[in-house]
């Protein structure tokens, strides 16, 4: 796939990359909403089964996204960042599309998460596809809700199946 702006995605594994990472998740929204810490979003984006992948545009990161690939949701977009220089020039976008094909590949279901009171973020996950699937709430915090979200190309188990 052609991703119009952006020169390559690379798939990041090393500490200074997160920590470059987590400094800017700390000082932007949802987080700082989310009252999460330097620390928090550490630890948010390192684990075995999460793959973490930069946009890059002339040797700067544009947007990171962050999948979990384990678990009951597996194919679940942790983080979907985009640096504030590059908002609405398509990254957000073209990262989901790059997650959608990479979770497709392996699995039918693409979740995320999107805090309540981020309308814009929720907005743009609608148009890309998403349907809301449902409410936890006080899941982060006390007082806000996380909307889970879901696109799918089909029930799990079908999948399973063809593959055998």
């Amino acid at each position: 796939m052609i991703y119009e702006g952006i020169d390559e995605i690379i798939r990041l594994c090393d500490r200074d990359s997160y920590e470059k990472v987590a400094s800017r998740l700390a000082t932007s929204d949802p987080w700082i909403t989310l009252g999460m810490s330097f620390e928090d979003c550490m630890e948010a984006l390192v684990g075995d089964t999460k793959e973490f992948y930069a946009a890059m545009v002339k040797g700067k990161t544009a947007g990171i996204i962050v999948i979990e690939m384990g678990g009951a949701f597996k194919g679940y977009v942790q983080i979907l960042f985009v640096d504030e220089a590059y908002r609405g020039s398509g990254i957000g976008s073209q990262l989901l599309a790059f997650a959608q094909e990479r979770v497709f590949e392996e699995t039918t279901n693409l979740f995320l998460c999107v805090s309540d009171f981020n309308k814009n973020a929720y907005d743009f996950y609608l148009k890309a596809g998403f349907e809301r699937v449902g409410v936890l709430r006080d899941y982060l915090v006390k007082g806000r809700s996380e909307i889970l979200l879901r696109k799918s190309v089909g029930p799990l188990l079908t999948f399973r199946r063809s593959k055998v």
